[in-house]
């Protein structure tokens, strides 16, 4: 009797990816170590300018804080294998700054510690699956939105006129020439567009695993576009400009190689007392609480399942990591941190695909902790503020792009209005309170009032979905 015969598909290789290099295949990687590098410095845009200003206004200990961040990098990337940013809470650095006087290390650190705790609490309770199962999607685009259009607003401001973090005033127009001028702001912008272009097909060029079969199918004109593309997002486009954003800092301030002193600052256990954890709670915790639960769950859960479908992280292991980074490293006067949507979206788009991404990251900060300490803060007052602004500015177009989604008018003047209120109320809190009340409004136009005898008996939720107008998010 003969054998069956397997069928075969000729177009497909017997060995997959025949020259996938030995460390991708080792680190099960799918797109080059360069581009995880680049995805690195993603969300620096963000991180550098708050952690200068506490720096210089509230006396942080930028050490203490580079070992922390460096250990939560480490950490969050080979937890959650993709790149979960660790960012400041923005609100509470915010009111520290805006404070009169400024708020010191201990209030600040109270209000982490509190905001922590909450949302420690939601993820451990189950509470915060609950609300985003039923958080409806367009308020979430709305939160993104608003949020991507704010880091927008606010790199065009680093790129176009001088900053003075210590007062958090922007100044006069920047200059054209000069080592922080707009000349060198804008060729590191158009370096990264033509690099990266739009973000969308770094992946496809390198994690396809049809890549030979594509281009036989190709004309020759086409796989010499393919090529190029393919060599352009190979390039470290983020990390490249980082780094001569680096070199400038001393060729802008010579005297910083007099000032660098080699070693970590001594981790010491904050002192608080009654009227700073009063004055954190009352100024800095309440505004960033609801921030952390929509921006640093909800909004980085709801992304990611939008980047990595098959990689999407849990609500409760999101709000209990941000609970647990500051539970640990506020009492030691580390700044408050959490994951933030813009960071991820930032990192993704300038190539990171894993959690090594973040991992290189940590790294550098745990080198740049033990190596320099807060001497590294001279480092970091001499950085060209244009390339901080144009590394922001891809970060916040690359999260507010999340909203292209919405299909129908309804969903799109639900995320806009939501928006539009988060912008110009400077709350994301108070834009998803506009949104969720707008939502129900539009789907109570909806609902079969003839069927209600009273409330007890209107099936709301049945009748949207059969509707099918109702889609909480998945968990």
């Amino acid at each position: 009797m003969e054998e069956e015969q397997q069928p075969t598909n000729p177009t497909t290789p017997l060995l997959h990816h025949p020259t996938t290099r030995w460390h991708h295949r080792l680190l099960g990687l799918k797109t080059p170590l360069s581009s995880e590098l680049a995805g690195s410095v993603g969300d620096l845009g963000t991180f550098i300018p708050i952690v200068l200003s506490l720096t210089l206004v509230s006396h942080l200990d930028l050490s203490t804080t580079l070992l922390f961040t460096s250990l939560y990098n480490i950490t969050t990337g080979l937890l959650f294998d993709i790149p979960m940013p660790v960012q400041p809470m923005k609100s509470i650095a915010a009111a520290a700054l805006s404070s009169s006087p400024p708020l010191t290390v201990p209030q600040i650190s109270a209000a982490g510690i509190s905001t922590a705790a909450v949302l420690f609490l939601l993820g451990a309770t189950g509470l915060m699956s609950f609300l985003y199962r039923f958080i409806p999607l367009p308020v979430v685009r709305g939160v993104q939105l608003s949020q991507g259009l704010s880091f927008a607003f606010t790199a065009v401001k680093y790129i176009q006129f001088n900053q003075d973090f210590a007062k958090g005033k922007s100044g006069s127009t920047r200059s054209w020439l000069g080592l922080d001028g707009l000349v060198i702001a804008s060729l590191s912008l158009l370096f990264l567009i033509f690099c990266t272009g739009s973000g969308d097909a770094q992946a496809s060029l390198h994690a396809s695993g049809d890549t030979e079969d594509i281009e036989q199918s190709q004309s020759q004109s086409q796989r010499r576009v393919r090529k190029r593309l393919r060599v352009l997002s190979a390039i470290p486009a983020a990390l490249i400009v980082f780094l001569i954003g680096i070199i400038v800092c001393f060729i802008r301030d010579p005297s910083i190689f007099k000032d660098l002193k080699l070693g970590p600052s001594k981790i010491q256990f904050v002192k608080f007392t009654w009227e700073d954890w009063k004055v954190g709670f009352v100024k800095a915790a309440i505004p960033q609480i609801p921030l952390s639960i929509l921006n640093s769950v909800i909004a980085v859960c709801k992304l990611s399942g939008d980047l990595f479908p098959e990689k999407e992280v849990s609500v409760t292991a999101v709000s209990m990591s941000v609970g647990v980074m500051n539970l640990v490293g506020c009492w030691f006067g580390a700044m408050p941190v959490c994951h933030g949507a813009g960071g991820l979206a930032g990192q993704y788009r300038f190539g990171g695909r894993s959690g090594l991404s973040v991992v290189f990251l940590g790294v550098g900060k745990l080198v740049l902790g033990l190596v320099l300490g807060n001497s590294f803060g001279r480092i970091l007052g001499q950085f060209p503020i244009g390339i901080l602004g144009v590394l922001l500015l891809f970060a916040g177009i690359e999260l507010a792009m999340a909203s292209r989604d919405m299909n129908t008018k309804e969903e799109s003047f639900v995320m806009l209005v939501c928006a539009a209120v988060s912008l110009t109320g400077s709350s994301a809190a108070l834009g998803f309170g506009c949104g969720i009340v707008l939502f129900l409004l539009l789907k109570m136009r909806q609902m079969e009032w003839t069927s209600c005898v009273g409330f007890s008996e209107c099936n709301f939720k049945s009748s949207l979905h059969e509707a099918g107008q109702f889609q909480p998010l998945e968990s």
